[in-house]
C-alpha cells in the first residue's frame, strides 16, 4: 500500500470513529506540586496521560505503517477512554410503541428497528433520518428484525409475538412485499442469521421449536423441539427465548430459555430424513452452583469471535463461558453426579471445575433482555429493569459505565459493527444513539444497586391482553394443544398493563 492510500485509509477510520473522540490534553498542562495532592489523583493523572499518549501513538504508528489497519481499529474500539466518553448523541423517533429490537446492517450505515406498533423502520442513524418505514404484516409486537447480509439491504426478516416468521423484500421502486415463512405455536422471541449468508437464518420460540430457514426455497425446516432434562415433569418443552450462531464456525449455534442450561448444537449432525437424534446437544453450559435449579431462566445469549459465550439469566447474573467450560452432551449424568457429591450439611462440592466470569449490578426480572459484546469484544453490555445501561470490562467484570437510557426498562443494546457507538432501546418509543463525544470522561459509577421503585411491572396493553386470551381459548378448544399452555394464563395476568393505552385504537 502506497503512503497516499495508507493516509486516506487512516483518515477514513478517523472520520468514522476518531471524530467521536475529544482527546483530553488537559493532563499535559503544568500543574505545580501541592502537598494536598493525594496518590489517587496522581495515579488518575498518569492514567489519563497514558491513555491520551496511547491513542495518539497508535494514530502516528498507523500513519507511518508501524501499526496495521486491523490492529489499529481493534485497539481503538477497545479503548476504555472511548467507553468513558460515551454520550447520548441523538434519539430516533418514529415508532408509536415500545421498541423491542435494533440491529445494524453489515456495513453499519443503516439501523433497522421493530416495535409494538408492528412496523419496521430503516434508519440513517448518523443523520437521524428515516430511509423506509413499512408495515411488517405481523399482528402482534415485533420482537426481532434483521437485515440479511449481501442483499443490498433489501431483505429483512422478522419474528414476533404472534409466532410468525416473515420476510420483507424491498423492491427497486421502494414498495415492500412481505411474506409469511413459518410459524411458532406461541411467541417467537429471537432469530439468528448465518454470518455473511443472504439466505440462511434460524428462529426459536416459546413452543421449544427451532426452525431453519433458507430464503432460496422460502420454506421452514423444523429441526427439533428442545426437551427439558430428566425429571422436569412440570413442563414438556423448554420455552426458548434466545438463539445465537458462532461467528467463527456458523455450523454451531446455541439456544436457551426456561431452564438453567445453554445448549450448543452442530447443524452438521442433522439429517434431513429426520432419522438422527439431532435434538441432543453437543454441549451444555451452566454455572456449577446453578445446576439443578428449577427456578431459573435465560433471556439473552451472545457469541464472541474468540468463541466465548455470554449468558444472561433472569433474576440472576450474566456469565461468560469459554468454549472448554461445557458439561458435555450427557447432562442428566452430570446432574446426578452433582447431586451425589453435594453434602446436605456443608453444602460444599468436590471436584469443582473452573467457573465462568460473573457480571453483576444490573437487574433482569421484568422483560426478555439481550446481552452483547461491545468494544472489540473487550466489554459486556446489558440493559436493566432500572432504566439504565450497564457496561462491564470483560477482563475483570468491573463496571465501567452506568447510563440512564430509558424511563423504565432497557431491553436491547446493539454495538456498531465497525466503529465505537451503540444503539439502545426499551420501553420508551425511541431509539437512543450513543457515541464517544463527551468532552469529559465519566466518573466511576456510583449507586449501582439503585432500584427505581416507580418502574411499572406490567408490560401488556389491554388490546394485547384480549388477543392473548382469545388465542388461549382457541387453543384450548383445539384438539392439538400447545405444549406450554399450562400456566400461560397466569403468566399473562401478571404482565397486564392497566395503565397502558393503545394509541392505534
Amino acid at each position: 500500500m502506497c503512503p497516499c492510500e495508507r493516509r486516506r485509509e487512516t483518515e477514513t477510520i478517523i472520520n468514522s470513529g476518531l471524530h467521536f473522540l475529544p482527546i483530553d490534553t488537559s493532563s499535559r498542562s503544568f500543574r505545580p506540586a501541592t502537598s494536598d495532592m493525594n496518590s489517587s489523583s496522581r495515579m488518575t493523572e498518569k492514567k489519563d496521560k497514558a491513555i491520551g499518549h496511547t491513542v495518539l501513538s497508535d494514530i502516528c504508528g498507523r500513519e507511518v505503517g508501524h501499526l496495521s489497519t486491523r490492529k489499529f481499529a481493534h485497539r481503538l474500539a477497545a479503548s476504555e477512554d472511548l467507553v468513558l466518553r460515551l454520550d447520548l448523541a441523538r434519539k430516533l423517533e418514529k415508532h408509536s410503541g415500545c421498541v423491542n429490537t435494533v440491529s445494524f446492517n453489515a456495513h453499519g450505515d443503516i439501523l433497522v428497528s421493530g416495535s409494538d406498533d408492528r412496523r419496521v423502520v430503516l434508519w440513517d442513524w448518523e443523520s437521524g433520518s428515516i430511509k423506509l418505514c413499512f408495515d411488517s404484516g405481523h399482528t402482534r409486537n415485533i420482537f426481532q428484525a434483521k437485515i440479511m447480509p449481501e442483499t443490498d439491504d433489501r431483505s429483512v426478516v422478522t419474528c414476533a409475538a404472534d409466532g410468525e416468521v416473515r420476510h420483507a423484500t424491498i423492491l427497486e421502486c421502494g414498495k415492500v412485499e412481505t411474506k409469511l415463512l413459518g410459524r411458532h405455536q406461541g411467541r417467537a422471541h429471537k432469530l439468528a442469521n448465518e454470518p455473511a449468508s443472504p439466505h440462511v437464518f434460524y428462529t426459536c420460540g416459546e413452543d421449544g421449536l427451532v426452525q431453519h430457514f433458507d430464503l432460496r426455497t422460502g420454506e421452514a425446516t423444523e429441526l427439533f423441539t428442545c426437551q427439558p432434562v430428566r425429571g422436569r415433569v412440570f413442563t414438556p418443552v423448554v420455552n426458548l427465548n434466545a438463539i445465537a450462531i458462532d461467528p467463527v464456525n456458523p455450523n454451531l449455534f446455541m439456544i436457551a430459555g426456561s431452564d438453567e442450561f445453554t445448549r450448543l448444537y452442530d447443524i452438521r449432525r442433522y439429517r434431513y430424513d429426520a432419522s438422527a437424534a439431532f435434538g441432543k446437544p453437543v454441549d451444555h453450559f451452566c454455572p456449577e452452583h446453578l445446576l439443578g435449579d428449577k427456578n431459573l431462566g435465560i433471556t439473552g445469549l451472545a457469541f464472541s469471535d474468540q468463541r466465548e459465550l455470554l449468558v444472561s439469566y433472569c433474576e440472576e447474573f450474566i456469565y461468560l463461558f469459554s468454549k472448554d467450560m461445557g458439561w458435555g452432551s450427557d447432562i442428566n449424568s452430570v446432574i446426578d453426579d452433582h447431586h451425589s457429591t453435594v453434602n446436605p450439611d456443608s453444602k460444599m462440592e468436590t471436584d469443582s471445575k473452573p467457573g465462568p466470569q460473573v457480571f453483576k449490578g444490573h437487574r433482569n426480572c421484568l422483560t426478555v433482555k439481550g446481552v452483547s459484546f461491545v468494544g472489540a469484544n473487550e466489554y459486556v453490555a446489558s440493559g436493566s429493569d432500572c432504566g439504565r445501561m450497564f457496561i462491564w470490562k470483560k477482563k475483570d467484570a468491573k463496571v465501567v459505565r452506568v447510563m440512564e437510557a430509558d424511563r423504565e426498562v432497557v431491553n436491547c443494546i446493539q454495538p456498531h459493527p465497525h466503529t465505537h457507538m451503540l444503539a439502545s432501546c426499551g420501553i420508551d418509543k425511541d431509539i437512543k444513539i450513543w457515541t464517544p463525544t463527551a468532552l469529559e470522561k465519566a466518573p466511576p459509577p456510583s449507586n449501582i444497586n439503585r432500584w427505581r421503585p416507580e418502574t411499572n411491572f406490567w408490560r401488556v396493553s389491554p388490546r394485547d391482553m384480549a388477543l392473548e386470551l382469545l388465542a388461549l381459548r382457541s387453543q384450548q378448544m383445539s384438539p392439538v394443544r400447545r405444549p406450554s399452555e399450562e400456566g400461560d394464563t397466569m403468566g399473562l395476568i401478571v404482565t397486564f398493563d392497566s395503565d397502558s393505552s393503545d394509541s392505534e385504537d
